[in-house]
């Protein structure tokens, strides 16, 4: 029996495939007993019309087997087989597809009537990631004869007659031996092929069964000293359905509740929590899908990285495509949990990389808006329940505000939700409708936490015109703000850096007037700081306090503070241009400046103790504490 050589094109593509283009060895499994599920797929459709088929839905199987004396894996189906052209054609033409070809000769009328996962042919090819050969043994429906395909890989196959009762394909792999690298073994033990099974083809629509051992518990016939019946046990097998076949989200509503749902993702996920919210779609039309969809209840310590990350399991038809994809939603939703499964989508050679395509992107997009739709939908209607949520995962959303240069702040500043008191958020909408007439911009303070940005003086003067505040408490929240530029047409005003708007053009004149008399005494001021200000100037900012600390230009003192963490000397570097701002009302300025008339070194005393009690009012580390009890002391 001559050996047959694969084509020259497909002897480079057998050899990519197994060393390339698959990145998991185990998935192997799932396209072999996807292939088996398309065979079985065939002949059932024939027998629709075809009364010779002789078998009923309830007939097929797929029967896994393996044995370890052998060191073989058999994949059986009792699907429509193939002849010996066919196996010429399908399995020595690698990316050669009888399915795709079956599909075509169907008329258009049935033609999506039928899942077909395996349509490019490549599949099968997996095989050899893990067997150092593969037999077929097949026979096609309404021919007498059986066929054998064997091959070692990308030396070429031979087809030869063989032995078959009944239609159908069984496909040998025997495994290759053990190396350091990779135990090949495992893949013969009954667990590890029932976990493969039920992590990738957990819905295919056909029974998998395999014969799993199971402890029995049995009498003897003698009795114990009590007179009680003796009991043993023994290991017997029993042939098994391995696979849940339905999976819970190709059901109806009217079959599953959400309480069925919510049971399904606790049990999946390991999660002793309700999720907040769940989201089913079973979506029609150019692209059809169904989806099942959870946003959990609580902040995962790893939900950035690792298995802990959120994400969409991928299905096609009921087999698993891709556990974690992250080309459906964006980062800003990477925490949603749950479940895809489309029969639309485009799946290339290896059905583990997706093409870009039009499917894949419009799912993605109905998603994120089916997402929103009901984050809108719980903030709307349980605020409590909201802001739980938004305290796990309102970071994602604030990052995708950022993202791309904020490409994205649209589609999510409705979803944001910022603090007007500890114990009150609001969106920027309600906070914009809210404003009274006479306010113009939107005020917001930024520090560690709410209750200090409450406190910072600056803000005192804002709350005294009857205007409210949002409070930021983190430097990504400025970063947020500088994104969205604006809301409804007003935009946004920092209390400690920009101008607050109070000042009428001559009031403003007046001020530099006064700053230009008094520039002796500031620049005495700033000098006294030693360097720690690059400006001093008198102000009404700093409401009924002394003092107040701003800055100018592009950094904020809690961007600095974000910078004295990074990763590296230069960032740690970055510092804020520090201003000192003055209340010439009050008592402790009229002190500074008439010791500034009178005793130099008293005000320069005075002037660093101001400037700590401002650096304190801001949140900002000071530098010396014990210089500033010295100078504290010395006043006494």
């Amino acid at each position: 029996m001559a050996k047959k050589q694969f084509k020259a094109e497909s002897k480079r593509l057998l050899d990519l495939m197994i060393n390339s283009i698959y990145t998991n060895k185990e998935i192997f499994l799932r396209e072999i007993i996807s292939n088996a599920s398309d065979a079985i797929d065939k002949l059932c459709y024939l027998s629709l019309t075809d009364e010779g088929v002789g078998m009923n839905r309830e007939d097929f199987r797929i029967e896994v087997i393996p044995d370890k004396e052998a060191r073989t894996i058999t994949v059986r189906d009792n699907g429509i087989g193939m002849t010996r052209e066919e196996c010429e054609s399908n399995l020595g033409v690698i990316a050669k597809s009888g399915s795709y070809a079956f599909r075509d000769t169907m008329d258009e009328e049935h033609k999506e009537d039928l899942s077909i996962i395996g349509q490019f042919g490549v599949g099968f090819y997996s095989a050899f990631m893990v067997s150092d050969e593969v037999t077929v043994i097949t026979r096609k429906y309404g021919s007498d004869e059986a066929v054998k395909w064997q091959s070692s890989g990308a030396d070429g196959y031979t087809v030869s007659e063989a032995d078959r009762a009944e239609v159908g394909t069984d496909v040998i792999m025997h495994i290759k031996p053990d190396t350091e690298e990779e135990v090949y073994g495992s893949y013969l033990e009954v667990w590890k092929l029932k976990a493969l099974i039920k992590k990738y083809s957990d819905y295919v629509r056909w029974p998998i069964c395999m014969d799993i051992e199971h402890q029995e518990r049995y009498e003897t016939g003698e009795k114990n000293d009590d007179g009680s019946p003796k009991v043993e046990y023994r290991m017997v097998k029993e042939n098994e359905t391995v696979n849940s076949m339905v999976p819970i989200w190709q059901r109806s509503k009217s079959e599953v509740t959400d309480d069925d749902c919510i049971a399904y993702y606790k049990e999946k996920n390991h999660d002793r929590k309700d999720p907040c919210a769940l989201i089913r779609v079973n979506a029609e039309g150019t692209v059809s899908y169904k989806a099942m969809l959870f946003v959990p209840g609580e902040q995962n310590e790893g939900v950035f990285y690792g298995d802990a990350k959120g994400g969409i399991t991928l299905y096609s038809n009921g087999v698993m495509i891709m556990e974690k994809c992250d080309k459906l939603v964006h980062d800003y939703f990477e925490f949603v949990k749950g479940i895809v499964d489309s029969p639309d989508l485009s799946l290339n050679i290896s059905r583990e990389i997706l093409q870009h395509d039009r499917q894949l992107r419009v799912i993605g997009q109905n998603l994120e808006k089916k997402i929103k739709g009901e984050l809108e939908k719980m903030l709307k209607e349980d605020k409590p329940k909201y802001e739980t949520f938004f305290r796990n995962f309102g970071v994602h959303l604030k990052c995708g505000v950022c993202d791309e240069y904020g490409r994205y702040k649209d589609f999510l500043r409705d979803l944001l939700i910022f603090y007007t008191s500890e114990d009150r958020q609001i969106t920027l909408k309600e906070y914009v409708e809210n404003m009274p007439e006479s306010q113009k911009v939107i005020y917001y303070a930024a520090s560690d936490s709410v209750k200090h940005a409450m406190s910072l003086p600056q803000c005192e003067l804002v709350r005294s015109r009857g205007y409210e505040l949002i409070y930021l408490t983190s430097a990504l929240d400025e970063m947020v703000i500088e994104n969205l530029r604006e809301q409804d047409g007003k935009s946004f005003c920092n209390v400690v850096t920009d101008d607050l708007g109070f000042e009428t053009e001559e009031e403003k004149k007046a001020a530099e007037e006064r700053d230009i008399e008094n520039r002796e005494f500031l620049d005495f001021v700033k000098d006294s700081s030693d360097g720690r200000i690059v400006k001093a100037k008198l102000s009404s900012k700093p409401g009924s306090l002394p003092c107040c600390l701003t800055t100018e230009g592009g950094i904020t003192l809690e961007m600095e503070k974000y910078f004295r963490n990074g990763p590296n000397e230069e960032m740690r570097s970055i510092k804020a241009n520090r201003v000192l701002e003055l209340n010439p009302e009050h008592e402790a300025v009229k002190a500074l400046q008439a010791a500034y008339a009178g005793d130099k070194e008293k005000a320069a005393s005075l002037t660093k103790v101001l400037l700590v009690l401002a650096e304190m009012m801001a949140g900002v580390e000071v530098e010396d504490p014990a210089e500033f009890v010295g100078l504290v002391s010395k006043l006494f």
